[in-house]
């Protein structure tokens, strides 16, 4: 399953599971993030791809982390995860959530940049010589 495909999976699930299972329609939940009514569907289907704008809106939206839009993968401790865990411990709660939000939108930054999206609009026809 390719990233995008992921994406889509993960926004419909989220959107159905949503309020202990009794789910949200794609027009309310457009309309709580600020997107076009259709944009939902066509993020679901796999028409158009969200931005990291977009995620972080729906990652805050369901109260989950931006990562949960992404494949997992493994993580490995080197030398900066530990100096950045040690540093992390001794900081307050709020600051902590913060530093954890901002390391998040990073690391998908980082796996999200280099696809290729789909931009909205009709393409244009090829002219026949």
């Amino acid at each position: 399953m390719n990233l995008f495909d992921y994406v889509a999976q993960q926004i419909r699930a989220l959107r159905q599971s949503y309020n202990s299972g009794e789910g949200l329609s794609q027009e309310v939940l457009a309309a709580k993030i600020g997107v076009a009514s259709n944009t939902i569907s066509r993020w679901e289907t796999g028409t158009y791809h969200p931005d990291l704008g977009d995620l972080e809106k729906l990652a805050r939206f369901f109260g989950q982390s931006i990562l949960c839009f992404l494949p997992p993968e493994e993580i490995s401790v080197d030398d900066n995860t530990v100096a950045l865990l040690r540093t992390a411990k001794g900081l307050l709660p709020e600051d902590l959530e913060e530093v954890q939000k901002y390391a998040e939108f990073r690391r998908a930054r980082a796996l999200y940049k280099n696809r290729s999206r789909p931009q909205a609009g009709r393409k244009a026809a090829k002219i026949l010589g």
